[in-house]
């Protein structure tokens, strides 16, 4: 029942988030009408996603953990998609390339924390998560660049292929 309510509240803030300003009659931001099919739908998608959205654990409802999900997204991200962009710039210019895919092991325990680094690594300009091995939670990444002394290495260090992106998505979801 917790999951359902905490479900059904979240994506009814997020209806009236994406629906601001479209009415007069509710605080000059909503319409009644709106509002009530806002709720229906949030009810009828809180029952649908309840186990879903929302499993055991309610650690990401702590603000804290949005609040490094932010400092990490506007931080080491996009300090790290900066860096990456300029190196595939640099790459395609100068015809060094030596692509190839490689394992590495994040040692992330959540399915969030597996997701959110592979989502991240796939965003970064010369990387793209191609598998994960569910049993181990190991990562198997296409990456532009592989130096010949890492392919030697099984699983190779995280730091060479994502930086630093695993310990702070290890901060944000476990």
């Amino acid at each position: 029942m917790l999951a359902f309510t905490l479900t059904t509240i979240i994506c009814f803030i997020v209806y009236l988030m994406l629906t601001t300003g479209s009415g007069t009659e509710v605080l000059g931001l909503w319409s009644y009408a709106e509002l009530l099919i806002g709720a229906i739908l949030s009810i009828i998608v809180g029952f649908v996603a309840r186990t879903i959205f929302i499993k055991q654990s309610y650690r990401m409802l702590n603000p804290v953990r949005w609040i490094l999900f932010l400092v990490y997204l506007i931080g080491p991200f996009f300090y790290g998609m900066a860096k990456a962009n300029f190196d595939v710039a640099y790459r395609v210019i100068t015809g060094k390339i030596n692509p190839g895919i490689v394992k590495i092991s994040p040692n992330l325990k959540t399915d969030l924390g597996i997701s959110l680094l592979a989502n991240s690594i796939t965003l970064t300009p010369g990387t793209l998560s191609v598998d994960i091995d569910e049993k181990t939670n190991d990562l198997y990444i296409h990456w532009i660049n592989v130096k010949p002394d890492e392919i030697k290495k099984k699983p190779i260090d995280t730091k060479y292929v994502c930086g630093n992106f695993d310990k702070w998505v290890r901060r944000i979801t476990e």
